[in-house]
């Protein structure tokens, strides 16, 4: 255990988190998707996507360079549509990193080759349906605080 760093965070997950570079992205998933045979190296943590994106977004900054550095996937013919695993995940981002972020959306197979493309994939314990953000990493200045 450390001090202000949320015991979500393992070592593995702390690991990709740390060496990550602004402009990369993160993908957070349910435990249906087919994060390990996507390619990007696949860390789990054993809990909800709200709960690990909680964790996450205690140490790593938003990308403010991008127009929407959270992506949602979207619902099957139902692009508009967002499931509670989207509405819990976008209020969480909103309490932790601020009201600011925008947040976009992929269409699956689309979603699917934006993760193939992630730095790391984060898979969690989530058996919600579209449960599946990516998020990319933004700039820490010499403030401490997300440029």
């Amino acid at each position: 255990m450390l001090i202000g760093i949320d015991p979500l965070l393992r070592g593995q997950v702390l690991d990709v988190l740390r060496d990550m570079g602004h402009g990369e992205s993160l993908a957070i998933v349910d435990c249906n998707f087919p994060a390990f045979g996507i390619g990007p190296p696949t860390v789990t943590m054993d809990t909800d996507i709200v709960a690990a994106g909680r964790a996450i977004l205690s140490v790593f900054p938003l990308d403010s360079f991008v127009e929407a550095p959270l992506q949602r996937m979207e619902v099957i013919s139902k692009p508009d549509e967002l499931v509670e695993a989207h509405k819990e995940f976008m209020d969480m981002v909103k309490k932790i990193a601020g009201k600011r972020w925008r947040t976009g959306s992929l269409e699956r197979f689309a979603f699917y080759e934006a993760t193939a493309a992630c730095t790391a994939v984060i898979a969690t314990l989530d058996r919600r349906s579209y449960a599946n953000f990516i998020l990319t990493k933004g700039v820490i200045g010499p403030d401490g605080k997300t440029v």
